[in-house]
Formats: structure tokens, C-alpha cells, sequence
């Protein structure tokens, strides 16, 4: 029997009033139940805002430097426990071991980064027109907020929206992603260890129609903080805009690598496979289309096949595997209803393109590592987010038009282009049109310590991560004295 896991309101791990339940399933091994998990409503819900509600005064009260010790402590008890929340991670979604106990690695140096910013939370101070007057700004925390996080980074998104939220002064009231509840309650129970007074962090687990909503629609929250598909994303923006409360959303991404003739060819084709395979593609930042260069496209094609036939799938607790399962059934689905839409639009598939059965896969919810090629811009699979472990080859005659397509949908998250032309870096990096810009690098893989986030319909223009994040989740006071 797997084990019951509870919400977290007013301090207490409390069963939901609805007495019901769901199952949070391995989708390796759709037989193992990971946990169950309580399956709230709007009552539970109530009751985490008022938990927040009642607990800010206090916790505003307490110093910045106060606040980022017990985060601090938290980051320490986290980093003792990496390789019990990695394995949570890779059976309840499937990531890899190794990318599980990266994740939750670096979900420590955030909290840790987290945690001297309570020490940095700085105002200004101007020079006024006024004889005998002092201006200073300060930064004071919103009240409660509401943090509905995905499940594809179940650990570190969660870390880098905690920390800045919570060394600010804010309560939070968080609900996780209902396909990986598990990993998010390890990192909430580091908080509780540490020592986080009750009410501060409340826990709630359920449906996005239903918790998720009355979040959004709260009076009692004054912000929200959200990470998921662009569907998701805008309605929350449209709800909470009724309040005129902050929203921070941030949805997809159809991430591009541009390959030019003078690249160091090995290097690009071993980037592009890790940043469309890796986590099975199932992240925002994955690279879905690599844009080449006429006469190099040849040549860079079959190393992007000898590369991914390296790239084994299986369960992610294997240590010889690189690819794990799609998340459920709905995305695996979703990721070979795309694959034949590019089938049907004329696209080739040079590699892979097939679920696979029978044997370790049976049970579980996997796909081949697939590779496009004869991919025209427009197409389906050049323009929408698949999610999945798809890469496109797109061919171009110069560097004009693979900036030209690169640019030419409607995300605008992150970017990479191999080449060692210093001009054509420079320009590259003026006129791509992104948030994340690399050069002779993944799409995926960021840095805790710098802004995170995209333009266009990426984001809500919000960035997360690094000293910027704070100021979502605070609000300025401008202070006149005049003596």
C-alpha cells in the first residue's frame, strides 16, 4: 500500500475535507502507485489562504536576515536529502536519476542564494528639490501569495519561486502539479524542519479547476506566481486581472539552435541532441528546431543520428539510461498525434517516430527519440510546443533567414546559434527574439543567480530568478522626511 501524504495548513499535515484522494502513478511502471495524495477543494483551499492570512503579521515582522537563516537551514537539510528526492522525482515522472539529483542539486544553491538576498533586500535613496528633505525607498512584502508550479521541474522551479517569495515576507499558500505532488512535499517539509513558522507555507494538493481557481480568484491573495502551458498561463492572467493583482506566468517555448558553416560541428550536434532529448524533451527551454546552413545541413544531419543512437530509453532508475518516460498517457498522446501531423505535412522522420512496446516498455509511457527532416517553417511542428523528445531540421541558404525563421513563431524563450564569427554572434544576440540568449551553447540548462524568462508569448514579462525576482514579490514604499 503506498503511503498517504497529507496537505499542510496552519503547521498541520491535515487530510482534505472531501475524503477524497488521487494516485500519483510511475509512468515507467504504471503498476507502482508512487503515493496518494489529497484531492482538495475549494474549502481546503479557503482554508490555506486564511492559514496565510493569519500567519503574515508575524512573519512580516521578522528580519529579512531572519527569514533567509531559516531558508538557509532548509537549503542545508535539502542538500542531505538529494538523492532521496531524485529518486521521488525520476518514479513519479519520470526524469532521469541523474538529472533528478541535478535538479534538486541546484534547487539548494537557489534557496542558498535565496537566503543572503534577506540581506539585500535594498531601497534607494534621492536627492530631493525640497531643502531639508530625505527621500528613501523600501521593498515590503505583498501578503499572501498563490505559487501553482508544473511538473516537469518539480523541485527547482518550486525553489526559485519559495525563496524569493518567502524571504520577502510573503506567506504562500502552493500548489504543485497533481502529476508530481511528491517532490514538491519533500522540498515544503525542508521548510517545516527548518524551523518555518505555521501558517507561513501551506500546502495544498488537487485540481487546477478547482484549488488552482480559488486561488486565482482569492481576494486574500495578492499575487500569483505560475509556470505552465500557454492555455493555463493566459487564463489565470485574464482571472487574476479582474483583481488587478500581480501575475507572473511563465509558459513555452519553441526554442531554436542555428548551426553555421563555420561551427565547431561536433559540439552543436552533441548540444542540440541534450537540449531536444534530455527530461525527454519535456521542458520549456528544450530545443525543438535546429536551423542549418544549406551546405553543411548534409553532413550535421547524420552526426544529429549517430549522436541520438546513443541516447537509450528506459526507466529513468537505470544508470545506462538517457531518456525516461513521457510524463502519462495524455503526453504521450499528444507527442505522436505530432509526430503524425509532421508525417502529414510532408516532413521525413530519419529517426525514430514510434512508441515503444512490449518488454521494459509495456508498462510505461514511451517513445522513440525522433528526427525530422525536409521541414518547412510553417508546419505544425515548427510552430507549436510538442513537449516531447522531437527535433526538427530546418534548412536555410544564409544566415538572414535562419534568423528570419527563428523568429517566426510566437514564443520567444530561449535561443542558441553555434558559430565562431564574432560579427555574426553580435548580431545574432541584437536581433533574436528571446529572453535567453546563448551562443555555442544549449537552449536548456540556466543559471540560478540571472533573470529567467521570455518574450512574446513565452511570458508575462516577469522575470524569475536572480536579484530581479524579488521585486515580483514585493512592493516599493517611496518615504518623504522633511526636517
Amino acid at each position: 500500500m503506498a503511503e498517504i501524504y497529507k496537505n499542510l495548513i496552519y503547521g498541520e499535515w491535515t487530510e482534505s475535507e472531501t475524503g477524497k484522494t488521487f494516485e500519483n502513478i510511475n509512468p515507467a511502471d504504471t503498476d507502482e502507485v508512487v503515493g496518494i495524495f489529497q484531492d482538495s477543494d475549494e474549502d481546503d483551499a479557503k482554508k490555506a489562504i486564511q492559514s496565510a492570512k493569519d500567519a503574515f503579521g508575524l512573519w512580516k515582522e521578522k528580519s529579512p536576515g531572519e527569514r533567509g537563516d531559516i531558508l538557509l537551514k532548509a537549503a542545508d537539510i535539502l542538500e542531505s536529502r538529494v538523492d532521496e528526492v531524485a529518486e521521488s522525482m525520476t518514479r513519479e515522472m519520470g526524469k532521469t536519476k541523474p538529472e533528478a539529483k541535478g535538479e534538486v542539486s541546484r534547487s539548494v544553491y537557489i534557496w542558498r542564494w535565496f537566503a543572503g538576498e534577506g540581506r539585500r533586500l535594498i531601497g534607494e535613496t534621492s536627492p530631493s528639490d525640497q531643502n531639508n528633505t530625505f527621500i528613501y525607498t523600501v521593498k515590503e512584502p505583498l501578503g499572501v501569495v498563490g505559487i501553482i508550479t508544473p511538473w516537469n521541474f518539480p523541485a527547482a522551479i518550486v525553489a526559485w519561486k519559495l525563496g524569493p517569495a518567502l524571504v520577502s515576507g510573503n506567506t504562500v499558500v502552493f500548489k504543485p502539479a497533481t502529476l508530481a505532488p511528491l517532490s514538491s512535499l519533500k522540498l515544503v517539509e525542508c521548510l517545516v524542519e527548518a524551523g518555518i513558522p505555521p501558517g507561513v507555507i501551506n500546502y495544498v494538493t488537487g485540481s487546477g479547476n478547482v484549488v488552482g481557481s480559488e486561488i486565482i480568484n482569492n481576494p486574500e491573495v495578492k499575487a500569483i506566481s505560475f509556470t505552465g502551458s500557454c492555455e493555463v498561463g493566459r487564463k489565470i492572467y485574464e482571472e487574476a486581472s479582474k483583481r488587478i493583482v500581480k501575475v507572473q506566468a511563465e509558459m513555452g517555448g519553441k526554442n531554436p539552435i542555428i548551426v553555421l558553416e563555420d561551427a565547431d560541428l561536433q559540439k552543436a550536434v552533441s548540444c542540440t541532441i541534450a537540449s531536444a532529448m534530455l527530461t525527454t524533451g519535456q521542458k520549456c527551454t528544450a530545443c525543438s528546431r535546429v536551423i542549418v546552413l544549406d551546405e553543411i545541413a548534409e553532413k550535421f544531419t547524420e552526426m544529429l543520428i549517430g549522436e541520438v543512437k546513443g541516447y537509450k530509453v528506459g526507466n529513468g532508475l537505470n544508470p545506462d539510461v538517457k531518456i525516461g518516460p513521457l510524463v502519462d498517457e495524455n503526453q504521450l498522446n499528444n507527442v505522436l498525434n505530432y509526430i503524425e501531423k509532421g508525417k502529414n505535412e510532408g516532413a521525413k522522420i530519419i529517426y525514430g517516430g514510434s512508441k515503444l512496446e512490449g518488454g521494459i516498455y509495456e508498462k510505461g509511457f514511451f517513445v522513440e527519440p525522433t528526427i525530422f527532416i525536409d521541414v518547412k517553417s510553417d508546419m505544425v511542428i515548427a510552430q507549436e510546443e510538442i513537449f516531447g523528445p522531437v527535433l526538427a531540421v530546418i534548412k536555410v541558404k544564409d544566415f538572414d533567414e535562419a534568423i528570419k525563421i527563428a523568429n517566426d513563431v510566437e514564443f520567444g524563450l530561449s535561443a542558441s546559434i553555434f558559430t565562431n564569427d564574432l560579427n555574426k554572434t553580435f548580431e545574432y544576440a541584437g536581433k533574436i527574439e528571446c529572453g535567453i540568449v546563448k551562443v555555442n551553447g544549449s537552449t536548456a540548462g540556466i543559471e540560478f543567480h540571472v533573470p529567467f524568462g521570455g518574450y512574446k508569448s513565452s511570458s508575462s514579462g516577469i522575470r524569475e530568478q536572480g536579484r530581479v525576482a524579488v521585486d515580483f514579490y514585493t512592493q516599493i514604499k517611496t518615504v518623504y522626511i522633511h526636517y
